[in-house]
């Protein structure tokens, strides 16, 4: 390993590594633009230079491998000049917007051009202007500020997987554009506006609406999917304004998916924020009070085997166990949170866990999708994919629907059987598994969800098992969650009872007339028309599906408006903070159930968040261990059966209108429609 003096101090560093990683490592601030430690190396910026012993010239460190006995220096005269230098000429175009600039506060230009700039120019000629480029709803472009630094071309055709950026020109004629001028075609594309270090790509919906400083900063985790990625939620006042990703290694890295970042405008559309209460067939506003003795009226007197509760997919943990509570103080065993009907098994939860891990991702040398589109369920699993794909090695199968992935993969069938063939050895693609060293299995909720989704496990167990995808050290069997309440709820139990029905058997009870009243708790994604006569309650906080057949509609609380666990697909439990208030008379959800719990002689036992908390780690003990990730025995799960002959469907058809904030969004609203239209990029698959 080479051994390089840098400023005097000594340092032994992997080979291959750069001598601006290796200035980081000594704690040295290195400045850069192009340079970016998530894409590869360009060396087209210039202002990472330092100077090396008995070199000619100045050296970019950002493409300078170290090598042994190098002596580096990185803050002497020469390098001060030359920095000045750089920073002079790429402020030769730059157009003094940083009164206008949406990146202002955040730019690094801005701030480098103070710590490592000069005070003066001594170019007076006039300054290049760049026609804007059409980018989609998403993300606004003022091309002129462009430096060149093409870190937006490399996340593009790198991280994203969709070659739709590039350079045209040559020197001061150089462009940055789409290739078709069109929206960018990527469920990532929000991320080119974080990489851009002078303000060129900046967030569209964001334009004009607040400087940083003037926001209030929360640290939480996202659920418009299951990745549980980490995110800071910026609000002024009671408005939440921007949505901007966290760093963590283990889940998204630095990115975030569009609909996480882009969907928060949905937070104020649409919102429920009084109780309401039908009459005549139609819903009036009423006070909590009445809207509580209204429920209580129904359920009095009525046996407890005739309710039943459904909870959606955007319920924290909190909540979820207090509906559990509530329901068995009532005497109901009819409750679910699969409100998509996916067979999960209750009790092994190695059989509904992601359990190689997000980051596990990266070890995989053979990976089999099955009955899922990881591109528009998960994005950014899809993306970790996408850079163990990058190295090598790494040979992918699908079996399902066609999809337009950023990798290649080989198409193994459409449906059920082509899984079977696969456990029963009899697929070439069989030995691939058996013969990798850490094979990958990836289940989606598509081929769950479906009347013989018990059958569909039961042959991926069997498939992990003939395969070894299960050994020591590995468990390669995963499942991919689309909802980011749902492994809670299945931790929890919230699921049916002894001789409870599921959410199948409570819709055709309903129908039927013999269930009396049901609960939905932020539950939208139900065929609502089969309700039959049933009583409705809906607690949630978006006028969707749910809202609009309900009999008595009781407003709770947005992700970012309380303070909850998640757990993500793998089991990870999170904590997400409150950024700003409900509206109006919202509440959060516990507290409503808690609240109600004391109309009806039925008091639950926790007056606080802390004493609701006590009672769940309680229960399972394994959600106060914040961010770690519990390995899960292996069991029996699925049940074996006969197979549908069709093929698997989709579970998410439309990407950006997954959920009721999604729905409520009109940045949503437009990005669906324009990749409905096509506009959306397509990968590759062999």
């Amino acid at each position: 390993m080479p051994t390089l003096t840098i400023d005097g101090r000594e340092i032994t560093v992997e080979p291959g590594t750069t001598v601006l990683q290796a200035c980081e490592l000594l704690g040295i601030e290195v400045p850069r633009f192009c340079y970016h430690d998530r894409l590869s190396i360009a060396g087209n910026c210039r202002m990472c230079l330092v100077e090396q012993e008995r070199a000619p010239k100045p050296i970019a460190s950002c493409a300078m491998p170290c090598a042994d006995k190098m002596v580096i220096r990185t803050n002497t005269a020469g390098v001060r000049k030359a920095r000045n230098g750089v920073m002079e000429f790429l402020l030769i175009n730059h157009p003094l917007d940083c009164p206008i600039c949406d990146q202002g506060g955040e730019c690094d230009l801005q701030d480098q051009a103070m710590a490592y700039g000069f005070d003066r120019g001594r170019f007076h000629e006039n300054k290049r202007a760049v026609k804007d480029k059409q980018m989609g709803p998403l993300i606004k472009t003022i091309m002129t500020r462009c430096i060149h630094c093409t870190r937006c071309v490399r996340f593009a055709t790198e991280i994203a997987g969709v070659e739709e950026l590039g350079a045209t020109g040559r020197g001061e004629h150089m462009e940055i554009t789409t290739y078709l001028e069109q929206a960018i075609g990527s469920e990532l594309s929000g991320n080119l506006a974080d990489i851009c270090p002078v303000g060129a790509l900046t967030h569209k919906p964001h334009a004009f609406a607040a400087r940083p400083w003037e926001l209030r900063k929360t640290e939480s985790v996202d659920v418009h999917d299951a990745v549980g990625s980490n995110i800071r939620i910026d609000a002024r006042g009671r408005e939440v304004m921007r949505i901007l990703p966290r760093l963590n290694e283990d889940i998204n890295e630095e990115w975030l998916s569009d609909k996480s970042r882009y969907a928060v405008d949905g937070l104020k559309r649409q919102r429920l924020d009084r109780p309401f209460v039908r009459e005549g067939g139609k819903l009036r506003p009423a006070e909590w009070s009445e809207a509580f003795q209204a429920i209580a009226a129904r359920l009095k007197g009525q046996d407890g085997r005739r309710l039943g509760a459904i909870a959606g997919d955007l319920v924290e943990a909190e909540s979820l166990l207090a509906l559990k509570d509530l329901m068995a103080a009532l005497g109901s065993p009819h409750l679910d949170c699969r409100q998509d009907g996916a067979k999960l098994p209750g009790g092994v939860r190695a059989g509904y866990l992601f359990n190689s891990t997000i980051a596990g991702i990266e070890a995989a040398d053979a990976l089999v999708i099955v009955a899922s589109n990881p591109r528009r369920e998960a994005a950014l699993i899809n993306a970790r994919i996408r850079k163990r794909w990058l190295r090598g090695g790494l040979r992918v199968g699908l079996i399902g629907q066609r999809a337009g992935l950023t990798y290649k993969y080989e198409h193994l069938g459409a449906g059920p059987q082509t899984l079977k063939e696969l456990a029963d050895g009899r697929h070439s693609f069989f030995e691939v598994l058996r013969g990798a060293k850490r094979p990958m299995l990836i289940l989606g909720m598509a081929g769950l969800a479906r009347p013989d989704g018990a059958a569909v496990l039961a042959e991926a167990r069997r498939l992990a098992e003939t395969a070894g995808l299960i050994r020591e050290g590995w468990n390669g069997f995963n499942v991919l969650h689309t909802a980011a309440g749902r492994v809670a709820g299945m931790d929890l139990g919230f699921l049916p009872g002894e001789s409870g029905l599921d959410t199948e058997g409570m819709l055709a009870a309903a129908e039927r007339g013999e269930l009396a009243a049901l609960w939905l708790l932020g539950a939208d994604e139900l065929p609502m028309r089969r309700l039959g006569t049933a009583f409705v309650v809906y607690q949630g906080h978006h006028g969707d599906a749910g809202a609009h057949r309900a009999d008595v509609v009781l407003p709770g609380a947005a992700y970012a408006e309380k303070d909850g666990l998640w757990l993500n697909t793998e089991g990870r439990p999170q904590l997400g903070r409150r950024a700003s208030f409900p509206p109006g008379d919202a509440r959060e959800d516990w507290t409503i159930l808690r609240a109600f719990s004391e109309v009806i002689d039925k008091r639950l036992p926790y007056d606080t968040l802390a004493d609701l908390r006590r009672r769940l780690f309680q229960l399972a003990p394994h959600f106060a261990r914040l961010d770690a990730v519990e390995p899960a025995p292996w069991g029996e799960f699925g049940r074996a059966d006969r197979l549908d002959a069709a093929p698997f469907g989709v579970a998410v058809s439309d990407f950006h209108l997954t959920n009721p904030i999604a729905r409520a969004s009109g940045i949503m609203a437009e990005c669906s429609r324009l990749a409905a239209g096509g506009a959306a990029g397509t990968g590759t698959h062999g």
